[in-house]
């Protein structure tokens, strides 16, 4: 449970970085970030979650806390996936300027400056793109050009690099956008209905050093379908009946046109039974919207649970360790 901190107290910039399996990246991630933040922006917090490691990260986690207090260790007892770990750093995050980005050290601390600076010029959203990607071109680049492109056909913002995960953000620009199933890559097309400003800032690339890649085809399945979500989202942000009201309407039609159907006799039932099918495809499609209206509601439900499933440490206090409870 979180104590309220005088305004005085509040971190300039908080940094969220999830981890998963990365006891060998994860010291010097922290180290990269004091070099690039200490000169200039010295009063930061750096929020490290640990998605359900099986090695000993959150163990190196616990005394980077213990020797810097401007660190805050997270721990799912379980694997959630970057989403989720990503809204757990957003909901403990206290800046008003929130920095998201990978601590398997792919994304250089170094550029966080750059994205904070584009923020202070009055940028809601400062989303990195990835110069001289260090990724394989067959596995990771190519599949990555055909998603962004068409992730902006169909949000209608065509951000250049949606996978990147070093961007920066206002935090009232964030904190309201709801993350759900792998859509953090999404967060600047779901703060279009906000009116957001996007800026979109070119950063630095590495190798992986350490470890393996999280990333398969089966997350590349998932990340279509949440698009399709994404775009339900923000058809529907301001009219979340519409679906309902759809699918009603249509189901008045159906029965219109049976009705006349019963009164026009065996001529015409080749031509109703047509337009009975096309209206039962329509309320089909509004049904499944609904559906999927549904289920978010319910996948914010259980994030509202999440607590339940987190470790948390740190040298302020204002956060109960869970895990006695």
């Amino acid at each position: 449970m979180r104590n309220h901190s005088p305004e005085a107290d509040r971190p300039a910039v908080s940094v969220i970085a999830p981890a998963y399996n990365e006891a060998e990246s994860i010291g010097l991630f922290y180290e990269q970030v004091v070099v690039a933040l200490d000169p200039v922006i010295p009063d930061f917090e750096l929020i490290l979650v640990d998605d359900g490691s099986t090695d000993s990260t959150f163990s190196i986690i616990e005394q980077l806390a213990q020797k810097d207090s401007r660190v805050t260790g997270v721990k799912f007892r379980r694997n959630f996936g970057q989403t989720r770990a990503m809204a757990t750093g957003i909901d403990l995050a206290r800046a008003p300027i929130l920095v998201t980005l990978d601590s398997d050290l792919q994304n250089d601390p170094g550029d966080i400056p750059l994205l904070v600076g584009e923020i202070s010029k009055g940028h809601d959203i400062a989303a990195g793109y990835r110069i001289r990607r260090q990724d394989r071109f067959l596995t990771r680049k190519l599949p990555s050009v055909v998603a962004n492109w068409l992730i902006g056909r169909v949000t209608g913002l065509p951000i250049r690099d949606n996978g990147c995960s070093l961007k920066a953000y206002r935090a009232e620009a964030i904190k309201q956008v709801p993350l759900y199933s792998e859509m953090h890559r999404f967060i600047p097309s779901m703060s279009i209905p906000g009116g957001v400003s996007v800026v979109e800032v070119g950063v630095r690339h590495h190798a992986r050093q350490f470890g393996t890649s999280k990333y398969g085809l089966a997350r590349i399945y998932r990340v279509f379908f949440d698009l399709l979500v994404v775009r339900l989202i923000i058809s529907f942000a301001a009219r979340p009946l519409t679906c309902f009201g759809g699918a009603g309407a249509t189901a008045v039609l159906i029965l219109i046109v049976t009705i006349t159907a019963s009164m026009l006799g065996p001529e015409g039932s080749g031509q109703v039974f047509l337009t009975v099918s096309m209206l039962i495809g329509s309320a089909a499609v509004f049904l499944f919207m609904a559906g999927v209206t549904i289920a978010l509601a319910q996948e914010g439900i259980n994030a509202g649970k999440r607590l339940d499933d987190e470790v948390v440490c740190g040298q302020d206090e204002r956060i109960h360790p869970v895990a006695e409870q």
